[in-house]
């Protein structure tokens, strides 16, 4: 009796247009994506392969069990800076051997696979997830070191690369390096701080210092190979653990590494029974409208992404412009919040605040779909405690132990991103949608705030006000907010995991769920202080 019943009209204009604008938006995703899967270029590519080397993804098909999912994670980092989208690095969640791992794989056709500041940003972001998730860490390295034009961008906070490794492994989280080529410099700890390393004859080459930097600074006279080739390592220093023949023989010692884990779940075991949702995904395309003032239900897409469409919905009839309920999806119990309507009054706030104490009680993990321009304001709303409501529900958010996934499906604005476990509030995994939009208002609203308060600043001082200076400040402040609040924008500054098709919606939850269930889940009734 919990299942939901859908209102959509599939054949409807309004659908139609929906659903197209969504498509267009999808278009310029799959552009951008396509900048990344192209690496260095049709000629680097080329030259890579000449040399008897396979690309930074081949090595993860190759890597990964057949026909087996791989999620991967911020694919636009770096998008709208010098560097080219994807920051030299494929990264995301891939089954090996019947293992979740994180895989990274640096791009050498890009600059020799260094790191800029968004490589680093990128694989600090996937350290983190396999951290919170147990998931065994596999580095596919080929990598020059840092990028020297950048290197003070680099070179501090890049410490935390290894550092991380290490506290992976007292996590008891393995951490697997595959030395496909140069892993020089820093690029050397990598397989120095992992618990196996695999390296290739006559091609991985690990060392502190090059054969130039070594004559310059020893006098020494050392070729590559000597000073640290795949042999030396396997017989001499016994940095390398395992000697492989070529890089499919090196993948296939990988796989075996990962296979030889006796890796367990520590969560909730996967079920074999899940029903699909009543409803068809693709319709998740017409859902949101174009103008995200225009409100929709959001029971829609959860109807198209719980297993079943089966929601229990939980006070439905209070506090009605945020929807929370319980859930499963791909077998896995999840509480559902949601906004309706996207403002959030102190109904929605209260209410929020009871179900995520529920759920901590009930050890479940929880989904934030936004859709909000954040809390409610006026002369009547602050008298009836909205600040101390919003407040209650930021620190349910903050406080919260059980594992929160968040999906900006349309407006994310104010503290009301805040409140739906924005990217500062650590969910384990965040996503958006093409037709998402970010930022502490709508442009619109933004550039009215700052006119009235120019028009104020002009009375107060006793001079005309400027009415053509102000309609063009306006019209400029308005196209900036909107063009940074987009979803390829906020992507490529790492504020999400990546940009989705609405369709894989329920594909990529599963996935993160699956991963989340590599650890335990707890949580907790220690929270902050509410005030009443």
């Amino acid at each position: 009796m919990t299942a939901l019943r859908t209102r959509i009209d599939a054949t409807s204009g309004d659908y139609a247009g929906h659903s197209a604008a969504m498509l267009d938006k999808l278009g310029e995703i799959t552009a951008q994506h396509e900048v990344a899967v192209a690496g260095g270029g049709e000629r680097s590519v080329t030259r890579h392969r000449d040399r008897g080397k396979m690309t930074a993804r081949e090595r993860i098909d190759l890597l990964v069990d057949p026909d087996s999912p791989f999620l991967e994670l911020a694919p636009l980092a770096g998008f709208g800076s010098q560097f080219t989208v994807g920051a030299s690095v494929v990264c995301g969640i891939g089954v090996v051997d019947g293992v979740e791992c994180m895989i990274v794989a640096n791009d050498p056709t890009i600059k020799g696979g260094t790191s800029n500041p968004w490589t680093l940003r990128k694989i600090l972001r996937c350290n983190d997830i396999a951290l919170q998730n147990r998931l065994p860490m596999i580095s596919l390295v080929e990598s020059g070191g840092a990028d020297l034009p950048t290197q003070k961008e680099v070179f501090v906070p890049g410490g935390r690369l290894f550092r991380d490794l290490t506290r992976l492994s007292k996590a008891g989280i393995p951490t697997i390096a595959i030395v496909f080529g140069n892993s020089t410099a820093g690029g050397a700890y990598v397989p120095g701080m992992s618990d196996h390393v695999v390296m290739i004859e006559g091609r991985s080459k690990v060392f502190l210092a090059g054969p130039p930097l070594v004559k310059m600074a020893t006098g020494e006279e050392a070729d590559e190979e000597s000073l640290g080739g795949a042999r030396m390592h396997a017989t001499v220093s016994g940095q390398a653990d395992y000697y492989a023949l070529d890089e499919q023989d090196a993948i296939r010692l990988g796989r075996g590494i990962v296979g030889r884990l006796n890796w367990r779940k520590a969560g909730p075991a996967p079920r074999t029974d899940v029903p699909e949702p009543l409803y068809d995904t693709e319709e998740l395309l017409g859902i949101v409208p174009p103008d995200l003032k225009t409100p929709f239900d959001p029971r829609e897409v959860i109807a198209r992404v719980v297993d079943g469409s089966d929601f229990d919905e939980f006070k439905p009839l209070y506090g009605s412009s945020l929807v929370t309920g319980w859930a499963r999806v791909h077998g896995y119990p999840v509480g559902i919040l949601a906004n309706a309507r996207g403002v959030l009054f102190s109904e929605e706030a209260q209410k929020a605040t009871q179900f995520i104490q529920l759920a901590n009680r009930y050890d479940t993990p929880l989904l934030f779909l936004h859709n909000t321009t954040g809390y409610m304001v006026g002369k009547e709303y602050e008298e009836g405690g909205m600040i101390k409501h919003g407040s209650m529900m930021i620190n349910a958010v903050s406080n919260s132990t059980v594992p929160h996934i968040s999906v900006l499906i349309g407006a994310s604005y104010g503290a009301g991103h805040y409140g739906m476990c924005g990217r500062a509030y650590d969910p384990r995994f965040l996503f958006a949608w093409p037709s998402a939009k970010s930022a502490v208002m709508g442009g619109a609203q933004l550039a009215g705030v700052l006119s009235i308060v120019t028009r104020a600043a002009a009375a107060a001082r006793g001079t005309a006000f400027d009415e053509d200076g102000d309609a063009a400040m306006r019209a400029m402040v308005e196209h900036q907010i909107d063009a940074e609040s987009l979803p390829t924008v906020m992507s490529g500054l790492l504020y999400d995991d990546g940009v989705i098709d609405p369709r894989d919606t329920r594909t990529v939850l599963g996935i993160c769920l699956s991963a989340i269930a590599n650890g335990p889940i707890e949580g907790t009734d220690a929270f902050g202080v509410f005030r009443m």
